[in-house]
């Protein structure tokens, strides 16, 4: 009785394998910190691309540039300028809303975005604003995350197919023609 516990004393001080534990311990922290740190950078990046194409796209029509633009028209535009976005087109809902210079309310409800697994597409509104009207312009791409189970992915408020909303925002006034 007392043999089989003294091998298993001295298999317990042991010092070979010291490594091999670090190792199993200190990688997969590291290999989580890599892949949230990615994710992180992929967000900053769709994040800015759409911010731009939106401002650009924003700026063309404030100028006239597009002749009766309509919803798939500016679809086209912004997806044409984010080229990192897959399915941009059908995954992609601008609403466009005239602020009233008298009461100065802003919408109260979130940026509609599409959820992917259902048929139905959000109801959202494409006003186009006469000369001198203050314009509110609102875009929400969903796009899925590279790690949905591990760092920002997994915080991010996502849809039924596991997509978050990458959401930009712009604002202009209508220039008199």
């Amino acid at each position: 009785m007392i043999r089989p516990f003294k091998r298993l004393l001295r298999a317990f001080r042991r010092e070979d394998g010291t490594a091999a534990m670090e190792f199993v311990l200190a990688v997969p922290l590291l290999i989580m910190i890599f892949m949230a740190s990615f994710e992180s950078g992929l967000l900053m990046i769709r994040s800015i691309m759409l911010e731009q194409s939106v401002d650009m796209t924003m700026r063309e029509l404030r100028l006239g540039h597009y002749t009766l633009p309509d919803a798939a028209l500016l679809k086209r535009e912004i997806c044409k300028r984010t080229v990192i976005f897959k399915d941009c087109e059908t995954n992609i809902t601008i609403e466009m809303t005239r602020i009233s210079t008298s009461t100065w309310s802003l919408p109260t409800t979130g940026v509609a975005c599409i959820d992917r697994s259902e048929d139905i597409q959000p109801v959202t509104s494409l006003q186009i604003g006469q000369q001198n009207d203050i314009m509110l312009v609102r875009v929400c791409v969903v796009q899925d995350a590279l790690f949905p189970t591990t760092g920002i992915g997994l915080g991010l408020p996502k849809d039924g197919e596991g997509g978050y909303g990458v959401i930009a925002t712009s604002a202009f006034v209508t220039e008199p023609s």
